[in-house]
């Protein structure tokens, strides 16, 4: 019986080692890429590249970059993602009112604006987290910044008229930027 004890106790000893060495390297893990992955997660559906990581890499930032960002990204994520849960909640809001047997329209014309005054917040505080990154790129940052930024500023839902493609607000798809014709007259 002395015997068997023992067994057991070195048994329990290793598979407590086991598991402090399993929660230390996860950990460990953690921590380690935890600095530069840090991710901006406007639209779950989409792939985003603002990482951390992809600064670092793709743009080239230096530790001093980093920290900048760093610093306005944690703010910048804090309230993006309050944002955007509120926006959900009321696009909730919106359709179950849209849904009910009676819907109010005033309910739903006061949940339309708050979804707008939340959109127009988180515009306003991209564009900010935009600006706080673009002081500290140089001109080739810059461009890269520009194009990793573009998709939440471009999301493919503009409409597509004559002489548009689509995300193209100039009109230099296939060269009709007026209504009616390149001079603005009847054709």
């Amino acid at each position: 019986m002395n015997k068997t004890v023992k067994i057991l106790w070195w048994v329990i000893a290793l598979l407590v080692m086991l598991n402090l060495t399993t929660i230390g390297t996860i950990l460990f893990r953690n921590r380690e890429s935890s600095g530069d992955n840090i991710a901006i997660v406007l639209d779950e559906n989409r792939q985003n590249p603002l990482t951390g990581r992809f600064f670092r890499q793709t743009l080239g930032f230096d530790d001093a970059q980093m920290n900048i960002f760093r610093e306005a990204h944690r703010s910048f994520q804090y309230r993006a993602n309050d944002l955007i849960f509120g926006m959900d909640s009321l696009k909730n809001e919106l359709f179950t009112e849209l849904n009910s047997p009676t819907p109010d329209t005033i309910r739903l014309n006061e949940l339309s604006e708050q979804v707008g005054r939340h959109h127009a917040e988180l515009k306003k505080i991209t564009n900010a987290f935009y600006l706080q990154l673009k002081t500290v790129c140089d001109s080739t940052q810059c461009e890269q910044l520009q194009q990793a930024f573009l998709p939440l500023f471009r999301d493919g839902t503009m409409n597509r008229g004559r002489g548009y493609q689509w995300n193209d607000s100039t009109g230099t798809g296939q060269g009709n930027r007026h209504r009616y014709g390149r001079q603005g007259k009847g054709e």
